[in-house]
């Protein structure tokens, strides 16, 4: 029928309308649909895309995991120059190359071995044993779906298995672990004397037009920081508590979720007699102490009172206490005491036990066993918690909803006002300060410091405490004039001109050094004060100086045919000169003992490097096409 009204009306302006109208439909249609299309795309790493979707929850999870860890301070313009758009996209193509690398060399992750891998993730557990109800639930709680935890899931067994492969042959010789073991321990000790400016400010004579000329060149360390003034609005969820009711149903199926919890583990109670002798003594004084500790064993089992005996003998710190070591559970002790003492019955003493602090004589006092505290104990708990979280609940929502409502460019006092709340005011503070009566720490200043006058916060955490802030005024830093802060000024010059003298007298005295003048006669002669530092490491801070780690650089390249450094030390205690006086190796003996910890400790960074560079090598060799940028 409208085919055939058409070609009645051929020629009439309603036809040529009604054809234009179809026309512009199909082309903004399918423009539409061809954009849309593309749009869906984010990127594309060697032919495989990354989809939009997948793009924008890879961003979101980000998201939420540095929103957890900021948690009161977060905000988007954090999120943006902490670059989390960028480092989602990154994450993405990088699981691309991992993918494609380990396909080309035939590895892949079996249906089977996801489930062995969920089947073993702790958080899945209960009683040792994986439950489905908890493995639902948590997921629920992640808003995850099966399907996507078991894909991230894959994609970590992936990894995993290129690592294996890559690195199966990254060792690490015992060559390079004897190198970095020297580096980190080996040891100098040097002398130092101190020309301290305090000695040289009495001679020192300040005029005006230093004073002027000191003042332009430092007058940044004189400016007043910026300042802001806030007005606030505070939700306290204690303040919701009262109107809240906690019905028993929700209770029950807290404790029943959590049932974990409230099991009570076998807990004895026992005390003990301790020998001391380390696990690698030599044979003789193992047999030395093991003979005392039989001695007091057979004392013991003979009827003395055990308390008395632990007093007289005992090595151990609870020794004043008579032994006695109160009520542990399995997992407090070291294993060879706790199975001894959990197989043993109230009043029963064991036999020598031995474990890497010595020999043990052990008397169990007393047994609690293992129960569930019933839903009766802990109800009242229960309720507490539950209170608590649906107030905070409550706060939150209230926050939010006052922020989802709130106009643009509001007042917030008159908004508060209108929604039957109170706000306060702060005084001036600036960012390296805390909002008074508020605290506060440098991320939350960040935060407020970025917002614009008359400016209104996210919703922010502080304390337990919800706080929306408004900025209502701006002081902008400024550097003073001259005689706003000439006394601090007059005596940073003169602390300056002091130490300059310092300085001076310092190099003076390391020149005279080079020339072959002794070190003590030279410092006797100037009434200066040699400090031995003892040894220390680089690691370490350099003794009666401080942390400097140029410093600890500077002492290491010398030796005993270079015992002095080309040039002074300064700090703010004055100008140092140092001597090299002796170098200490690594203790052979305690390296072998930690070798192994040391193996493993390089073997992890090599690894990680190697991993690095390998994705590094695959992303400049990728074709890797950014569709839509983040």
């Amino acid at each position: 029928m409208l085919l055939s009204l058409m070609r009645k009306q051929a020629q009439s302006w309603l036809i040529k309308v009604l054809i234009a109208v179809i026309a512009a439909v199909f082309v903004f249609y399918f423009g539409y649909s061809f954009q849309v299309k593309r749009s869906l795309r984010t990127a594309c790493v060697n032919g495989e895309l990354i989809t939009s979707s997948e793009y924008h929850k890879a961003y979101y999870d980000l998201m939420e995991r540095f929103r957890r860890q900021y948690k009161d301070i977060w905000n988007d313009d954090l999120a943006k120059k902490l670059g989390l758009k960028q480092m989602a996209l990154d994450n993405l193509i990088n699981q691309r190359l991992i993918s494609q690398e380990a396909g080309k060399l035939g590895l892949e992750v079996t249906k089977k071995e996801i489930q062995q891998a969920i089947m073993e993730y702790a958080a899945f557990r209960v009683n040792g044993r994986f439950d489905m109800r908890r493995y639902r639930a948590l997921l629920r709680t992640s808003r995850m779906k099966p399907e996507e935890f078991e894909s991230v899931l894959a994609q970590e067994l992936l990894e995993k298995k290129l690592r294996a492969f890559l690195l199966a042959f990254a060792t690490v010789t015992d060559r390079e672990i004897l190198d970095q073991y020297t580096y980190d321990h080996e040891k100098i000790k040097t002398s130092f004397v101190l020309f301290s400016p305090d000695r040289f400010k009495p001679s020192v004579q300040p005029d005006e037009a230093g004073l002027k000329d000191f003042f332009e060149k430092h007058k940044e360390d004189y400016r007043v920081p910026e300042k802001i003034r806030l007005v606030y609005i505070e939700i306290d969820p204690k303040d919701l508590e009262k109107g809240i009711q906690i019905p028993d149903d929700d209770i029950k199926s807290y404790y029943e979720y959590n049932i974990d919890n409230y099991t009570v583990p076998e807990k004895v109670r026992a005390r003990h007699i301790l020998f001391k002798v380390d696990r690698n003594a030599p044979a003789e004084e193992v047999k030395k102490v093991k003979e005392k500790a039989l001695s007091v064993l057979k004392k013991a089992r003979d009827g003395a009172d055990f308390a008395e005996l632990a007093k007289k003998y005992s090595e151990g710190p609870t020794r004043s206490k008579g032994g006695d070591l109160g009520y542990f559970s399995k997992g407090q002790m070291v294993k060879p005491f706790e199975e001894a003492a959990f197989k043993m019955k109230p009043g029963q003493i064991s036999d020598l036990v031995r474990t890497r602090f010595g020999f043990h004589i052990i008397k169990v006092e007393d047994i609690k066993k293992a129960h569930t505290r019933s839903l009766e104990a802990v109800r009242d708990q229960i309720r507490k918690t539950l209170l608590q979280n649906k107030s905070v609940d409550m706060a939150y929502e209230k926050g939010q909803t006052l922020i989802d409502q709130m106009p643009y460019d509001t007042e917030l006092s008159k908004y508060a006002v209108a929604h039957g709340l109170k706000t306060r005011d702060t005084d001036y503070f600036s960012r390296d300060g805390k909002i008074p009566g508020i605290g506060g720490d440098a991320k939350l200043m960040q935060t407020l410091f970025g917002l614009e006058k008359g400016e209104t916060s996210d919703l922010l955490e502080l304390q337990g405490k919800y706080y929306i802030f408004q900025v209502t005024d701006r002081k902008p830093a400024y550097v003073p004039e001259l005689k706003a802060v000439r006394d601090k000024v007059n005596a940073d010059f003169m602390n300056n001109l002091a130490a300059g003298e310092a300085k001076s007298a310092a190099e003076r005295f390391l020149a005279a050094l080079k020339k072959g003048k002794a070190w003590d006669d030279l410092a006797g002669e100037q009434d200066l004060k040699t400090v031995e530092t003892g040894f220390f490491s680089r690691g370490d801070t350099v003794p009666r100086v401080g942390y400097a780690p140029d410093l600890n650089e500077m002492l290491f390249s010398l030796n005993k045919d270079r015992i002095y450094p080309d040039t002074v030390y300064q700090n703010e205690k004055g100008a140092f000169v140092f001597r090299w006086d002796a170098y200490e190796g690594i203790d052979r003996e305690k390296f072998q003992k930690e070798k192994e910890q040391q193996r493993r400790i390089l073997t992890q960074r090599k690894h990680a490097r190697i991993f690095e560079d390998m994705l590094a090598y695959l992303r400049s060799r990728a074709d890797i096409e950014i569709i839509t940028p983040p």
